[in-house]
């Protein structure tokens, strides 16, 4: 007997139903982790570590902007940015537990709470990563000019990435990396649009060494961890070759010149679960974790993980 293949739940000349219906297995690669419905699913308290800052997340490109900016706001001087790191399993459904829940009603990482905000009251709960990333920036007062027109410009990018990231990920990412079957018609017109995407980052950086100007701001830390990881070869299989990535120039030398700040590695592999075992720092709780906690030291074997 011929095995099935996933291929065969999608037939060519697919009719959609009058009233679409979800059953188990739908969503391809990632059918463990989206659901039609809201709320928890489980029982499941978070912890809580010493920091007043306590970001519960994994290292995704969402995941990334918050570690990446909270480990710049340290390389800064800014103490109280100190913060723990818990690990969201998002293929073991951890999103989908209670205390998760509580924090972020849409079961999505990164997620942060503030046990310490500015006005002394009670813990602020704080999701969706720009939301995290604006709110992080005005509390420390950094990476978010107080000018009016150098902090527009800021959120300008900042929300543009934040409205532009689903064609890449949701989109092209999806279609081209993890899809069960290949249609060209969807990566087409992905295709296109980051090509369009690419190019608007790159005309833009021929006349700015930042995204806001000449100041490195949050609109970098938000936009590096997916467009920088594309130009350089680190998402979605060959998916830089295919987009041809590498001919964007501006945005090569962005991505580099990102890349290469320390605080940018640390936050890089913060609540990271892949790739080399020396990248991976499965829970941040204290600077010296960096040095000691990573997986290569660890875990006996230094072969990369899957």
């Amino acid at each position: 007997m011929t095995e099935k293949s996933p291929a065969d739940n999608f037939p060519a000349g697919y009719v959609p139903p009058k009233v679409w219906t979800w059953e188990p297995g739908n969503g391809g690669a990632f059918a463990g982790i989206n659901r039609p419905t809201a709320g928890a699913q489980t029982e499941k308290p978070l912890p809580v570590g010493k920091h007043p800052l306590q970001l519960y997340s994994l290292a995704t490109p969402n995941g990334q902007k918050v570690t990446i900016l909270l480990e710049e706001l340290l390389a800064a001087g800014h103490t109280g940015a100190e913060y723990d790191a818990w690990l969201i399993k998002i293929g073991d459904g951890d999103q989908f537990g209670s205390g998760f829940v509580e924090i972020n009603p849409n079961s999505k990482i990164p997620a942060l709470m503030d046990h310490a905000p500015k006005d002394g009251g009670q813990p602020i709960r704080l999701f969706e990563s720009a939301s995290i990333m604006t709110y992080l920036a005005d509390k420390f007062g950094a990476f978010l000019p107080s000018e009016t027109r150098a902090r527009a410009e800021t959120l300008n990018w900042l929300f543009w990435q934040m409205g532009s990231a689903p064609f890449l990920g949701g989109g092209f990412g999806h279609f081209y990396a993890y899809a069960p079957i290949k249609i060209q018609y969807a990566i087409d017109r992905y295709a296109m649009e980051v090509k369009r995407q690419l190019d608007v980052l790159d005309r833009h950086l021929a006349d700015n060494q930042f995204m806001a100007g000449s100041e490195y701001t949050i609109a970098d830390m938000a936009i590096w961890p997916w467009y920088g990881k594309i130009v350089l070869g680190q998402a979605y299989g060959d998916a830089g070759t295919f987009l041809d990535a590498a001919s964007y120039k501006n945005v090569v030398r962005w991505t580099n010149e990102i890349g290469a700040r320390p605080a940018v590695k640390r936050g890089s592999i913060v609540n990271k679960t892949s790739g080399e075992l020396s990248e991976q720092l499965h829970e941040r709780h204290d600077a010296s974790d960096f040095d000691t906690q990573t997986q290569d030291k660890i875990a006996p074997s230094t072969e990369k993980t899957a």
